[in-house]
């Protein structure tokens, strides 16, 4: 990444692999069917997830193809999808503890590489030089593009309230401050766009996207979103340090006043596919 303002360092997500699985909504099944169909998958060829986390594009995808590898910079996310990869018994695929800009390691060549939440805490025109290298000569880059802890906003009638997004915003900001933290840096401006030139610099062809439809109402539990707060990088846990447990209190507190019956209701949101070949 070449924001002089944040450098990358191993603490991100820490503390946050246990929250990441609860407290983010799935991807749609009919995500792996849409890109299924474009590109052709009938079972064969290797699956790389470049930044996997507890594998939740992982092992949504992995039944597509021959064998899988999900590969992330934090140890615990790996733990995490090593135990959901036992829940529901898939045993094609290998987590491999290392940073994307480590490729291509000896992983050898793939049909599909994706990119979930991912791609832009990297040093991107690097880790898209060397992903384009490990592809086959008919492979394809999968950029998923999601918001997968928070739904829709909207004013349309739901069953339970909304949760209370930018009061938990601003819970968030009075105890680590109003600039975003990354980390053991800032982030002033957010993350980095300018993808599609960074891609096209690489060698990739123009992509193709595709959208899954708008999903369902879902009901989230106090708990959920709680998880979905400390599944994110600014907000994970070891950023409040000694304050923890009384940030988790004021949290669940607000929480519970703000549900019904200790539930919320939201929309999903819409869920992006960028497909660029070489």
């Amino acid at each position: 990444m070449t924001d002089a303002a944040w450098q990358w360092d191993e603490t991100l997500y820490a503390g946050s692999a246990s929250h990441y699985s609860v407290g983010r909504m799935p991807y749609p099944p009919g995500l792996a069917e849409a890109v299924a169909t474009e590109l052709g998958l009938d079972g064969t060829g290797r699956l790389l997830d470049v930044g996997c986390g507890p594998g939740s594009l992982t092992l949504l995808f992995a039944p597509r193809f021959e064998a899988a590898v999900g590969v992330d910079a934090d140890l615990d996310m790996l733990v995490e999808a090593r135990r959901r990869a036992r829940e529901v018994g898939a045993t094609t695929i290998q987590w491999r503890h290392l940073r994307a800009e480590d490729l291509p390691a000896d992983l050898g060549t793939f049909r599909v590489v994706t990119f979930a939440q991912s791609f832009h805490w990297m040093d991107r025109p690097l880790v898209a030089a060397r992903v384009r290298s490990m592809l086959a000569p008919d492979g394809a880059w999968v950029h998923v593009h999601a918001n997968t802890h928070q739904g829709v906003t909207g004013d349309d009638p739901l069953p339970y309230p909304r949760p209370p997004w930018q009061r938990i915003d601003d819970l968030v900001a009075s105890y680590l401050g109003q600039v975003r933290r990354a980390g053991q840096g800032w982030l002033p401006a957010g993350t980095p766009g300018g993808e599609d030139e960074i891609m096209r610099q690489a060698g990739f062809t123009d992509p193709i996207h595709l959208t899954t439809d708008p999903a369902a109402v879902v009901e989230r539990p106090v708990s959920e979103i709680m998880s979905a707060v400390f599944s994110l990088s600014s907000s994970a846990p070891h950023l409040f340090g000694e304050r923890l447990p009384a940030f988790e209190a004021d949290l669940r507190r607000l929480l519970e006043t703000a549900a019904r019956d200790g539930l919320f209701a939201e929309r999903r949101r819409e869920v992006a596919v960028s497909i660029w070949r070489l």
